[in-house]
């Protein structure tokens, strides 16, 4: 048995906050330095230098990498041995609600989704828990703004679609997205489950290493072909066309009914934020 103290959880939550919200991550970074030396259009080479820089300074000031500082939702993976002293939830919450207070990311989170009334929040975080072996307790932050959420797809379909019919649904998804989500773009796929999997699959998706390999063949093939696919829309970053409309295409599957092919997408900026740590 390990005893993990709330109050240790929600110091982790505030850091990962901060570091997710000021601090490229490095594989999102190498991805977006590689794209930038190939690219020959002179506008967006440009576009993809000054991205870069302004990593650079969000990184050295301790400031935000964009205004839309999101919507802090946490993944806690939980061994089954871990004990938690006090209250995990609040523990997460609170110390999402801190990082926002602390750093000054801007509250954008509005209480009652209907109404839609001030004042708004910097949390409360969104949480999805689940138990693994063990008696480690992960935590993985995610600021996710709504340029990019807004652009979310999800198409029920029929079980007798083809590959293709799967693929086309996939850039089509990023095609509607256009410009609007701030290319280029981490592109997170989920099939399987029933809606709500394949929603929570996409996004998870995002969490992914952008040079990581699936290890699952069809899949890896899959995402290759749906990447060139989507640059050769040719969108390119933040719009003006080029080389880099996507760094790469991320999917996760689940079992799912005879009768049934959830498939969503799940954009993620240029600037997806995320980080994580064991405790």
């Amino acid at each position: 048995m390990k005893i993990i103290k709330a109050a240790s959880i929600r110091k982790k939550t505030e850091e990962l906050f901060l570091e997710a919200g000021t601090i490229i991550r490095p594989d999102i970074l190498k991805a977006l330095k590689k794209v930038t030396k190939s690219e020959k259009n002179k506008l967006a080479k440009e576009m993809l230098q000054l991205i870069i820089e302004n990593a650079r300074i969000a990184k050295s000031k301790r400031l935000p990498l964009c205004q839309d500082t999101g919507l802090p939702i946490v993944f806690v993976e939980i061994g089954e041995e871990v004990f938690i002293e006090g209250s995990l939830k609040e523990a997460i919450i609170n110390g999402a609600l801190d990082a926002y207070k602390k750093y000054a990311f801007r509250q954008s989170v509005v209480i009652d989704p209907v109404l839609r009334k001030p004042p708004f929040k910097g949390g409360p975080a969104l949480l999805h828990i689940e138990t693994i072996k063990g008696k480690a307790l992960k935590l993985t932050v995610m600021a996710k703004g709504f340029g990019s959420e807004n652009k979310t797809k999800l198409k029920m379909m029929n079980p007798t679609a083809s590959i293709t019919d799967i693929e086309n649904f996939i850039v089509s998804s990023v095609e509607d997205a256009g410009p609007d989500a701030c290319p280029p773009y981490i592109v997170g796929v989920g099939i399987g489950g029933v809606a709500e999997t394949a929603n929570l699959l996409a996004k998870k998706a995002l969490l992914l290493r952008v040079d990581s390999k699936n290890k699952i063949k069809h899949l890896a093939l899959m995402e290759k072909r749906i990447f060139k696919k989507i640059n050769d829309l040719k969108i390119g970053v933040m719009g003006l066309g080029g080389a880099a409309t996507c760094l790469n295409v991320k999917i996760l599957t689940s079992p799912t009914h005879i009768a049934g092919l959830p498939i969503a997408v799940n954009i993620g900026c240029h600037a997806t934020r995320s980080a994580s740590c064991k405790i």
